[in-house]
C-alpha cells in the first residue's frame, strides 16, 4: 500500500515544481500529519460511550487513539474537570498515507450524494479538515455492531503556509474537492 508515497514522489512533486516555479524538490509542500478527532459530548453520561469511541477510531486508523480530557468545569453542560471527553490520533509517515488512501479511494465514495468536499475547509495556513458525518463509510466498522451513529473530523497537517498550493496538493493526491 505504498501506492499514495509512490506517487507523491514520481508524479506529484514534478507537477507542482512546474506549476509554482520552485527550484529544488525539498521546496515542494507534502503531507505532515493527518489528526483523527471525535468528541464524545456523551460520554460524560454514558462511560461505555467512550470505549466503544476508542475502540472504532483505533479500528479505522490502526492506531490507539488518545482520550482527551475536559480543561474546566462548565455546569451548563454538567461537565466537571479532567472528564474524558474525546478521543483523537495522530497520523505520520507510512499510517498517514494508507489511511488517506483508503479515505480517497473506498470511503469517500460510499458517502450518498457525494458531490466531492468542500474547497473553502482550509483554515489559511495550509491544512485542511473536513467533518464525517458517519463512521459506516470505513471498511472496518461492522454495521451490527454500531449502537449510534457518530461522526468525526479528519484535519490533514500540510507543510506549507499557502491554501493555494496546499489545494493543489490535496487535489493531485486524488482528493475529490466540489467544483
Amino acid at each position: 500500500m505504498k501506492r499514495l508515497k509512490e506517487k507523491y514522489k514520481s508524479s506529484i512533486v514534478p507537477e507542482m515544481m512546474k506549476k509554482f516555479g520552485y527550484k529544488n524538490p525539498m521546496q515542494v509542500p507534502h503531507l505532515e500529519q493527518i489528526v483523527v478527532n471525535r468528541g464524545v459530548g456523551e460520554a460524560t453520561a454514558n462511560p461505555k460511550a467512550m470505549d466503544i469511541s476508542v475502540a472504532e477510531i483505533a479500528a479505522i486508523t490502526g492506531q490507539k487513539p488518545l482520550v482527551t480530557k475536559s480543561k474546566k468545569s462548565i455546569a451548563g453542560f454538567k461537565l466537571k474537570e479532567n472528564t474524558p471527553i474525546g478521543c483523537k490520533v495522530t497520523l505520520r509517515g507510512q499510517r498517514m498515507y494508507d489511511f488517506l488512501d483508503k479515505l480517497v479511494n473506498m470511503c469517500l465514495p460510499k458517502i450518498r450524494d457525494f458531490r466531492g468536499v468542500n474547497p473553502k475547509s482550509f483554515d489559511g495556513h495550509g491544512n485542511y479538515t473536513m467533518g464525517i458525518r458517519e463512521q459506516l463509510i470505513f471498511p472496518e466498522i461492522v454495521y451490527d455492531k454500531v449502537d449510534k451513529i457518530r461522526g468525526m473530523d479528519v484535519t490533514i497537517v500540510t507543510s506549507t503556509d499557502s491554501d493555494t498550493e496546499a489545494l493543489e496538493l490535496l487535489r493531485l493526491m486524488g482528493i475529490p474537492f466540489r467544483k
